[in-house]
């Protein structure tokens, strides 16, 4: 005898990405866009931005190649939120170091360390790696 069984898939999937410049006008724009997208599909917009701006910026600084772009992708599925800064400097994995009090920089990773509920690099096809972020979320209670 046969059963059948009927799955039916609740939790909706939403999608963003696009390829920006490698520069600090293409990590301001990847936090303008991400704030935007997020803001219509109802979700927070903080610690998201926070973290978006980071991953954009530590693309252009450190995962800058002339000519080449980096890519931002946000997923939604379910309750996580996942961000995604993709670039072209594939030998250079990320990661978090704690720099000396004097450092004007060198602090982002441990920003996103503390944001995220999780976070880590995914090396692509060569030369490409993704550094990524996710965030448990929930759409704000309507206010009436």
């Amino acid at each position: 005898m046969n059963q059948e069984s009927t799955t039916e898939l609740t939790a909706s999937i939403r999608t963003f990405g696009v390829q920006l410049s490698p520069t600090p006008r293409g990590a301001r724009l990847a936090r303008l866009l991400a704030t935007e997208q997020l803001r219509a599909w109802g979700l927070p917009l903080d610690p998201a931005r926070l973290l978006v701006a980071e991953l954009a910026n530590n693309a252009a600084d450190h995962g800058r190649v002339p000519g080449r772009d980096f890519r931002l992708a946000l997923y939604v599925v379910g309750d996580i939120l996942r961000i995604e800064v993709t670039d072209t400097r594939g030998q250079e994995l990320p990661a978090p170091r704690k720099p000396t009090s004097d450092a004007e920089s060198g602090r982002g990773l441990l920003l996103v360390e503390a944001l995220a509920h999780r976070w880590g690099v995914t090396e692509g096809r060569f030369p490409r790696k993704t550094v990524w972020a996710e965030l448990r979320c929930t759409a704000p209670e309507p206010t009436f």
